[in-house]
This record gives C-alpha cells, sequence and structure tokens, in this order.
C-alpha cells in the first residue's frame, strides 16, 4: 500500500504540474445565448479554447428583459451538472464572479467551476430559479454552441506530456502488478517456512541420532571398561592365593 500511495502521490503533483506549465490561448469565446421568461442567459466556458486538465468553468451572464444584469442570486439559486461521454457531475453550485461593493467582475457574470479531465463533447443541464422563473435548461457542445474539451498535445512544446488518461492507465496497470506480487508474496513466504520447517526437523532429527550414538557409545564403553577392571581384579586375587613360586 506503502508504494500505491507514493505512485498516487506522484501523478498528482504531475498533474498540478501540467496544469500549471500550459496556458490557454487566448481565442474568440464561443457561447449560447438562451431565454427562460424574461431573462437572457449567456451560457459557455469560461476559458476558451478549453483544454483537458486545465481548470475552467461553466460560465453563465444573466440579464433581464432590459438587458440589465441580474446580481442579487445567490450560491443555491442554480446548480449545474456538467456530462460527458455518458457520466454526470455532481451538481455544481453556481456562484458569482463579480463583487459589486468591491468593483471587480463583470456583474451579472456566475461560474461554476470544474477542470475537464478528458477530450470530448460536455453538455450543462442547467437547473433551479431566476427570481420566481423556474430554470431547466440543457445545452452542449457544438459549432452553435460553446467548445469541446480539446487535448493538448498539439501545443506542447518541446515535450509531449502523458495526458490524465495516459498516466491514471499506467498507474492501474503498476497497481495490478503491486497487487498480483503481494498475493504472490504470502504462498512464497508460506513455501519457503515450509522448507526451512522441514529443514529444521531433519536437522533435529540428526541431532538427536547422534545423541543416542553417543549414548549408545558411553554405555558400551563404560561396560567394557567395567569389565575390563573385574578382570584384572581377578587376575590379581588368583595371583596373591597361590603365593610366591
Amino acid at each position: 500500500m506503502n508504494s500505491r500511495i507514493r505512485f498516487r502521490r506522484v501523478a498528482g503533483v504531475f498533474a498540478a504540474m501540467l496544469s500549471l506549465s500550459l496556458v490557454a490561448a487566448p481565442g474568440v469565446l464561443a457561447h449560447t445565448e438562451q431565454h427562460v421568461g424574461d431573462y437572457h442567459v449567456l451560457i459557455g466556458w469560461l476559458n476558451e479554447p478549453a483544454l483537458v486538465g486545465q481548470p475552467n468553468a461553466v460560465q453563465l451572464t444573466i440579464t433581464d428583459h432590459d438587458e440589465k444584469p441580474v446580481t442579487d442570486l445567490g450560491a443555491d439559486d442554480l446548480k449545474v451538472v456538467v456530462s460527458t461521454a455518458g457520466q454526470d457531475s455532481s451538481a455544481l453550485p453556481v456562484t458569482p464572479a463579480f463583487d459589486t461593493e468591491e468593483g471587480f467582475g463583470n456583474p451579472g457574470e456566475y461560474h461554476a467551476e470544474l477542470i475537464p479531465t478528458a477530450p470530448g463533447d460536455y453538455s450543462f443541464h442547467i437547473t433551479g430559479k431566476i427570481h420566481d422563473t423556474a430554470v431547466d435548461l440543457t445545452v452542449a457542445s457544438g459549432p452553435e454552441t460553446f467548445d469541446a474539451i480539446e487535448g493538448t498535445s498539439d501545443i506542447e512544446f518541446p515535450v509531449k506530456q502523458p495526458t490524465l488518461t495516459e498516466i491514471g492507465t499506467r498507474l492501474d496497470r503498476i497497481d495490478g502488478r503491486i497487487d498480483a506480487l503481494q498475493s504472490a508474496a504470502p504462498a512464497a513466504d508460506v513455501g519457503a517456512l515450509a522448507a526451512a520447517g522441514a529443514a529444521m526437523n531433519a536437522a533435529q532429527e540428526a541431532s538427536a541420532a547422534a545423541d543416542r550414538a553417543l549414548l549408545i557409545g558411553l554405555v558400551v564403553g563404560g561396560a567394557g571398561l567395567l569389565f575390563g577392571l573385574g578382570a584384572l581384579l581377578l587376575i590379581a586375587r588368583s595371583r596373591r592365593a597361590a603365593g610366591p613360586a
């Protein structure tokens, strides 16, 4: 698990460096204007061209029928679900991108921030309310609306960096290898332990056999010594009994 965590951290750092190293080229913003009751909603990406791995946002510019910006919507009034390739994001809050008191930003402009991580067509489903008017809009990228998400390989120089998808695929492969090694390790450990146990048993049996042989040798040797001493005593007694010749 420590190896996996290290790889994930490396991937996170690499992705952050990649996103900081790429700067979106300036261009004409492609947006689509939608009408909700008496309100006009201009919808598109905040940064275009919209690139994989680059911080971006769904940009909504809302005005009323007199073209006056709507500046009093809160974070709970509108939500956006972003979809691509059959996958849906969570409901992203739409928050003001301006401050009329501090005097920054464009009044009536709202953002739902995200980082797109795959190229292709995207769609936005916007729901909620603008004052008392219900909102339920779905718009998709296209020639008449807003740009699809593009890869970055065409503008990378001098070295083309792997995409986040490629990094994720490589990490999955590495994780698979780590899991396989971790699964195989217990079996190898069991085999090694079994071999060590057999060797230990054999050594213990050899030691026991040697101890038995030594004990038998001592017993036999002791018996022989006693027999020899007994014979010498008998000879000595017989010589004393016979007296001098």
